[in-house]
């Protein structure tokens, strides 16, 4: 009879010592300096930067020579954005790209160039100082500083701004649209409907895989009059998309097997009501209704979601979701959650249907 001997107990490995972490002290210095880190990364993606640096290792003095900037100072800055990561310093003075220094790039397919952006525009420098008054009040800040809504500013008095919001959603669109493609399954669905869907990046992307959907952007008329090349007249999917110019809390005048609700149910809370309450208005029994949100209790992106949910406090008085807001919100408009999945790192998606 053969015998086999057991394997030897394996030793694991002793991990690596932890990096030392910071005294409480400094790293509360670190910390109440983050709007310098956050306005050289936005000086870094202003400049273009990391557009001119290639694959070469190069010198603050050649960088400088192709942006028009004066040497010494861009060395400072190159300085103090390799303290986070953000590019990075070889022995010999010169300086190279690193994962997150590639992210400024404008043609890099992952880019937060627009992102960095529009979380540093100017009115936000206006803004942060008076978090105490928002706290106080539960409400936005804007009307106070500016004498108008923040989306009646941004589309009256400030069209870089404008722009460059554009920019920033359009590419966080076209990132995630991927992603929740990846994600859903559309076995026995036949007709789509984006809701609030911006430029139509995830409609699109749901009919490219599934050639037997059909599908309807519904957005405000300046939202869809640029929508995706793809969903207009000519496209290589506009024989199976509708594009709809309207305001989801007025009135969806569409009727789908699935209902995709993305990123919009954080303005307030009235407007979330108002939104979901029309889907269940038009929807079928045992419509789908998937509601994709960035979350607060999200635990890999929650360094960015709280910051955002207090940038939204201050400019439209709104609020990032934790799970259990949102499961709330959606079960009181009279919908039955079922499944909550993660997206990606940034996102996840709540499964729900009409009930009967």
């Amino acid at each position: 009879m053969t015998t086999v001997s057991p394997a030897p107990e394996t030793v694991p490995a002793a991990a690596p010592a932890a990096a030392p972490q910071p005294a409480p002290a400094m790293r509360l210095r670190e910390l109440v300096f983050g709007a310098a880190c956050a306005a050289a990364v936005r000086a870094a993606a202003k400049l273009g930067v990391a557009d001119v640096l290639g694959e070469e290792p190069a010198t603050a003095e050649q960088l400088a020579a192709e942006l028009g900037t004066e040497p010494r100072p861009l060395l400072r800055l190159l300085r103090a954005l390799s303290c986070y990561g953000i590019f990075a310093q070889n022995e010999d003075g010169r300086f190279v790209h690193t994962s997150m220094s590639r992210l400024l790039r404008e043609d890099d397919p992952h880019s937060l160039r627009y992102i960095s952006l529009w979380c540093t525009e100017p009115w936000t420098w206006n803004a942060w100082p008076r978090l105490d008054e928002a706290v106080r009040s539960g409400g936005s800040v804007f009307h106070e500083l500016y004498g108008k809504g923040f989306f009646d500013y941004l589309h009256e008095d400030a069209h870089d701004s404008a722009h460059v919001f554009n920019q920033a959603m359009t590419t966080s669109s076209e990132q995630s649209a991927r992603d929740v493609a990846e994600l859903l399954d559309l076995t026995g669905v036949s007709t789509v409907a984006d809701i609030g869907g911006g430029q139509g990046h995830v409609l699109a992307s749901l009919l490219e895989k599934h050639p037997g959907v059909r599908g309807t952007l519904l957005d405000l008329p300046r939202v869809v009059e640029k929508a995706d090349p793809r969903l207009r007249d000519g496209g290589s999917l506009a024989a199976r998309a509708r594009i709809v110019g309207g305001d989801c809390r007025e009135d969806i005048p569409v009727e789908a097997d699935l209902y995709i609700i993305k990123n919009i149910l954080e303005w307030d809370d009235d407007s979330t009501r108002r939104t979901l309450r029309n889907v269940l208005a038009k929807a079928r029994p045992g419509a789908r209704v998937v509601v994709i949100e960035n979350l607060v209790d999200d635990t890999p992106s929650m360094k960015f979601t709280t910051s955002m949910d207090l940038l939204l406090l201050l400019n439209v008085g709104g609020a990032k979701h934790t799970k259990e807001s949102l499961v709330t919100r959606m079960t009181e408009a009279g919908l039955t959650v079922e499944e909550i999945r993660p997206v990606n790192a940034y996102l996840h998606a709540f499964e729900s249907v009409v009930p009967a």
